[in-house]
Order: C-alpha cells, then structure tokens, then sequence
C-alpha cells in the first residue's frame, strides 16, 4: 500500500468504494483491465528505443499527491491527449556510460532534472536487477510558437521516456501493456499516467491504493469522439507557476476533500458519455473543473494565494458562455496555468477561431484533435526531429 497522508484517513474507506464502482462501471462497459505482468523479457544491456507521445488536458482534473514517491494521486482523474504537441524521446542504454546522462531540447540535464529522469530508468532498471545506464535525448514539438504554462508537455515526457526506455530495455510487446506503462510513466509526472494511455483517459487513484492498481485505461477505444476538435490557446504564465507548489497547496484547502469526494459520481458520468460520444458532457466537466481546480488551489493558503489565470482566461471563459448562448458549443479548459483548450465539434473550428481573433487580445491558437497513446516509433526518424 501506498501512503495515506495525516489527516486523510477518513476518506480512505468511501474514496476506495468509488474506485470499486469505477472498475464496475468499466465491466459493464466491456473495458477490460489488463493484468499487471507477473514475468519480464530477457533485459537488453545494450537496447535502444524511441518513442512519441502527446501532451493531456485535463477534463476531471487533479491536484495533490497522496505519496509523493510513488506520485499517487488523493482522487481519480480523466484527461485527454492533444494533439497540439508531441514529445520524441530517444533511450539508448550503454554499459560504457559511468552515469545516466540526458539532453532536453538541446540543453544538457542536470540536477533535479536529471534526478527525475533516472527515477524511471531505476524502475525500469530493478524490473531486471541490471544496472546499466542509460543515453537520454528528448525534444517537445510544438504546432505553436510558445508552448505557454499548462499545455501537459510533461506528461508527455513521462509516457515519451516510460515507453522509450521499457522498449530499448525489454522490447516492444511489454510496451503495449498500458497498466504496466501507464505505472511507469506515472513516476515522473501524475498526469503521465493518462498522456501513456491515450485519448481520453481514466487514471484509478486514491489514498493507500497500491502502485500496481493505480494506472490509467484509454475510455475512447472506438473513436466514439473522433469529431471533438480542440483549439489550443498557449498562455504564458506571467507569475512564474510551479506545478509542485501546486500539488502541496491543494490539499489543505478547505474545499479539497469535498472535490474528493464528489469524483466518484462524475467518474461514472463522464465515463458513460465517453462510451456513448455525449462529447458536450466532455467538454462541459473540464470547464467546470477548470474553475473548481483553480478554486481548490487558490484557497489552499491563508497567506499566499497561488493565483494560477491570467487576465485573458476571463476573457475567454466569457466568450465561450456568449458563443454557446448563439447555438455554438464550445467549453474552455485550463490545467496548472493559464493555456486553454477549447473542446468543440469540427464544424465549429471557424466559429470559434473567429471569436478568438475578435478578442484581439494577440492570442494564437492552433486547432486539432485528440491523440492517441504513447507509441514506439524508429529510432532513425526520432534523431531527425531531435
């Protein structure tokens, strides 16, 4: 079992009842849960594999970890992946290397950085009891100019080196085990979790939950929401926004255990539109929770507010309310800072890049779709775009 932080302990027994009812909910649906492997592939020493995955936006989001090794969330979530960015990363394993050693975006890791990166390669690693080290080169890709705060590249990161380094060390069918990559993912960055799983994606967490259990299963599994489209709208943050502070302030805000323990419920519900396209439900949760998730955070110190929108955010809150008043559905959807994604349907991309221009606020926007999970991909063509 994982860790039940102090204070915590009376939401442990009904936040694991709507875990159970979740798994209930995904039975009925015929999602299965794929079993967490008992036995590994003979390790590679000298394996190399490159992997793309995209960046996830929130639509019942979170804040706050319960154990912050083991990076378990206090309530479960669901996110989509966006197609706005990607990030390519390279894993080459070399029993040469003294010390795992890693390039981001041309600048050498070091550090923190560096630290987190070889926390996924120890997992990967004591899988096998080998100690080999590793070559890192990763890059984000982006379809914009600025990638602005709260666009999810990090978790795209997590499932880009989770998938790297298990295919470079045991091979790509351990790969397409998403319980056991989502798990990996999950020790560099919570939301990784989902950004490995793809689409729209459920991560299963709460207080005490074990690491095996706490992984991520992909909802959309027949293009039941192929004609979403998602306008992002990258917005830097002006304040400096850590994400960390984010997760230690949350919970002690006095709304926190309600947005607990209210997840279950919405669970379901988005769960079961998902199956069915109900793609406005969608849309409609990950504006609410936009709200209530910077409300969560911004009440969580008396003293020091973590104010994480910009002014623009109220000006598109307001313009996505006026649009849907003319008969345009569209919902706005902030994460930990101020970039938004806009959920619509296709036909109403113009409409609402239209509204967005009209704002004349000198924001750029770059339309798409959701994306799909974590995926090996040739080593060749990763160098190219690195």
């Amino acid at each position: 079992m994982t860790t039940i932080p102090n204070g915590f302990a009376d939401t442990v027994a009904p936040m694991r009842a709507a875990h159970e009812r979740i798994l209930a909910t995904l039975a009925d649906h015929r999602l299965p849960v794929a079993p967490f492997p008992r036995s590994l592939p003979a390790p590679r020493e000298r394996g190399c594999a490159a992997a793309r995955a995209y960046p996830m936006q929130g639509v019942l989001k979170y804040h706050g970890l319960a154990d912050w090794q083991h990076r378990i969330a206090y309530l479960p979530s669901i996110s989509l992946n966006n197609d706005a960015a990607h990030t390519v990363t390279l894993v080459e394993f070399d029993p040469h290397l003294a010390g795992d050693v890693a390039t981001l975006g041309g600048q050498p890791a070091a550090g923190r950085e560096l630290e987190r990166i070889s926390q996924i390669l120890d997992a990967v690693r004591a899988l096998a009891s080998v100690r080999v080290a590793a070559r890192v080169t990763t890059r984000n890709v982006l379809k914009t100019r600025v990638a602005g705060k709260g666009l999810g590249t990090s978790a795209a990161g997590a499932a880009a080196l989770a998938a790297a380094a298990v295919g470079a060390l045991y091979g790509p069918e351990l790969v397409a085990n998403t319980r056991f990559l989502s798990c990996l993912a999950r020790l560099l960055a919570g939301s990784g979790c989902r950004a490995a799983a793809g689409g729209l994606a459920l991560w299963l967490s709460y207080p005490g939950i074990t690491h095996e259990d706490s992984f991520a299963i992909r909802l959309d599994d027949a293009e039941q929401l192929a004609d979403v489209a998602l306008v992002t709208i990258p917005i830097d943050s002006r304040v400096g926004l850590k994400t960390e502070q984010a997760h230690h302030d949350a919970p002690c805000s006095s709304f926190f255990k309600t947005w607990m323990l209210s997840r279950g419920d919405e669970i379901i519900e988005c769960l079961n539109a998902a199956r069915t396209g109900a793609w406005r439900t969608v849309g409609q949760f990950a504006e609410l929770d936009s709200m209530r998730l910077h409300g969560v955070t911004m009440s969580g110190s008396r003293e020091h507010k973590l104010i994480g929108w910009e002014p623009e955010n109220i000006a598109i809150f307001r313009m996505c309310d006026e649009l849907r008043n003319q008969g345009i559905p569209v919902y706005a959807s902030t994460d930990t800072g101020p970039t938004v994604v806009l959920i619509t349907h296709r036909n109403h991309v113009a409409a609402v890049e239209h509204a967005i221009s009209a704002l004349n606020l000198g924001l750029e926007s770059v339309s798409g779709r959701i994306a799909g999970p974590a995926e090996l991909i040739d080593p060749d063509a990763a160098r190219e775009e690195l």
